[in-house]
């Protein structure tokens, strides 16, 4: 009796506690560690603030709460935040959708009036000089600048 008492708590006792110690601190804490993910970890960093907080009878601002909050809500916090940031981007390509058919408008229109411009022929080496009719203003129409597609070709 006492051979096998003596056995039981020497051998097999020892022995269930180190298989109890394995299959709670390796196996049960890595299927642990493999369903933690970082939002579960920053959504109980509040709860240790606030633990930590009562425990050494600290008086916590409400700022401090309100960032417990938003680590709590961090996914709801992000999508907000991408709404936002989407919302920004789709107005600044708005505009640069604006800007570039602007300047495709005004290219067209140059282009168009600079082609009525005629500025691509010469006269021929033998072509008679024509005279010029008198102005009827008095100035000469050279000084004056040419406006083309809203600028001026000086």
């Amino acid at each position: 009796m006492w051979k096998a008492l003596w056995k039981e708590w020497t051998i097999d006792k020892p022995a269930l506690l180190g298989d109890w110690l394995w299959e709670v601190l390796v196996v049960q804490l890595a299927a642990l560690l493999d369903r933690l993910t970082l939002r579960k970890v920053i959504a109980f960093l509040p709860v240790i603030v606030v633990v930590l907080a009562y425990h050494h009878q600290i008086p916590l601002p409400p700022e401090l709460m309100l960032v417990g909050d938003v680590l709590a809500y961090i996914d709801i916090v992000s999508v907000l935040l991408l709404l936002g940031i989407l919302s920004r981007v789709t107005t600044i390509l708005f505009l640069i959708k604006q800007a570039t058919a602007r300047i495709a408008g005004f290219t067209s229109r140059l282009a168009t009036a600079a082609g009525r411009l005629d500025l691509r022929h010469r006269r021929e080496s033998g072509a008679r000089i024509r005279k010029r009719l008198p102005d009827r203003s008095g100035n000469d129409s050279d000084d004056e600048p040419i406006m083309a597609g809203g600028l001026a070709w000086a």
